[in-house]
């Protein structure tokens, strides 16, 4: 059987498409939806100091979930690229990376967004 060669053009397609359902895959979940939106309202969380970012413990406040879910849920949003995620000392502060959000911005207009 003769491998598939792609196009670099196409291949370069190829990853978008990738990267894309990533970023998909990581929005369709309720949790993590919950998560984004109160990231994007609260860049500044409430329980650990005044440092730019949402502490991983008021997460498991916003969602309901236990602190391995929470973390699991971070880890696909950090994934996609759609969560920063900076460790200081014993706790980690999230906010929100644009990079993923340019990807929907651009991916969308091509399918009639």
């Amino acid at each position: 059987m003769t491998p598939v060669v792609l196009h670099p053009e196409a291949a370069l397609v190829e990853t978008g498409l990738e990267a894309a359902a990533e970023v998909f895959k990581a929005l369709s979940d309720p949790a993590r939806l919950r998560i984004l939106a109160h990231l994007a309202k609260n860049p500044r969380g409430a329980c650990c100091g005044p440092e730019p970012g949402v502490c991983a413990c008021d997460l498991e406040a916003v969602t309901g979930l236990s602190q391995p879910t929470v973390s699991h849920h971070m880890k696909c949003l950090v994934s996609a690229h759609l969560v920063r995620g900076e460790k200081r000392g014993k706790w980690t502060y999230y906010h929100i990376d644009p990079q993923g959000f340019a990807l929907i911005k651009a991916f969308l207009p091509g399918i009639g967004g």
